[in-house]
């Protein structure tokens, strides 16, 4: 998503990425094939953010490979917010900025739109209400206090793509992604 050092998350260099295998943890082993989708961090640097939104989503598509979508916007300096959605789709990474969001921080809802430099629109809607919505306190950078974080990792994800030829895709998972709020 971004490198910016200081005021910046770092960078999630395989979003797009599967995992296969078997984990064994306090006696119990899980295994799948697959067991997992991309890979995610975000580490918010000695600053504290007051607000963010982040999102992640796998769309799994049949003999085709999986489509991944990860967006972020957060406070900055000098009352700047950083806004980005980095999508890879058949093998191709899409980059969108400039987005236009509404956020329902309360319902643990996202959506937004955007379009690309090579003409490709975007329109992404998260819903993290239900199973697997939790609130956790997040220990503020400088450590003075806490602060709530409302996150789901089993929330429901659906993009639709519009191309310049017109065609349309539309991708959906009902628990294959994740978001967080906080703010």
């Amino acid at each position: 998503m971004s490198s910016k050092g200081w005021i910046g998350f770092s960078r999630t260099p395989h979003s797009d990425a599967v995992f296969s295998g078997s984990i064994d943890f306090d006696g119990c082993r899980f295994a799948a094939e697959p067991l997992g989708f991309g890979l995610q961090g975000h580490n918010c640097g000695y600053r504290h953010r007051n607000f963010w939104t982040w999102a992640h989503a796998c769309f799994l598509r049949g003999d085709k490979t999986p489509s991944t979508l990860e967006a972020l916007t957060y406070e900055m300096p000098l009352g700047l917010v950083f806004r980005k959605a980095v999508l890879w789709h058949d093998g191709q990474q899409h980059v969108f900025r400039h987005l236009q969001e509404t956020c329902d921080r309360t319902n643990l809802q996202w959506k937004f739109r955007s379009v690309a430099r090579n003409g490709l629109r975007l329109e992404a809607a998260f819903d993290g209400r239900g199973l697997g919505l939790h609130h956790l306190p997040y220990l503020k950078t400088d450590c003075s206090s806490t602060f709530e974080v409302a996150n789901n990792s089993l929330a429901s994800a659906s993009v639709v793509l519009q191309g310049a030829d017109g065609g349309a895709t539309k991708l959906e998972t009902a628990t294959g992604a994740v978001l967080e709020m906080v703010g």
